[in-house]
């Protein structure tokens, strides 16, 4: 897991990006992970394998991003048999989103 980003304010008490957070920016710094979360418009939930077919990747690179999108918050998974399931993570996202949006009021 990624360590706290601080930075001291103008009382020198530190402000701390959430080590989650970090995550979340990691997971979306990445043009084909950007590209993999587009799939996931409107709720839609998709196997590795459909992710790997609609993004032109192959499977195994498409499992490696989908493990990063998911310790990031991106995405969640759920198991329906023998097939993982990802879909977009919209708490997730807003949690990350809040958190970066304290952090970013602090700094500029």
């Amino acid at each position: 897991m990624a360590e706290p980003v601080t930075m001291a304010t103008d009382a020198d008490a530190p402000v701390v990006l959430n080590p989650a957070t970090h995550d979340f920016l990691k997971a979306l710094a990445s043009p084909t992970r950007q590209r993999i979360m587009m799939l996931f418009f409107n709720g839609a939930e998709l196997s590795v394998g459909e992710v790997a077919e609609r993004a032109g990747i192959g499977q195994s690179t498409a499992s490696e991003q989908l493990t990063l999108m998911r310790r990031g918050g991106v995405v969640t998974a759920r198991r329906d048999g023998k097939v993982i399931r990802y879909r977009g993570d919209r708490e997730g996202i807003r949690k990350a989103l809040a958190d970066l949006q304290a952090y970013l009021e602090v700094c500029c």
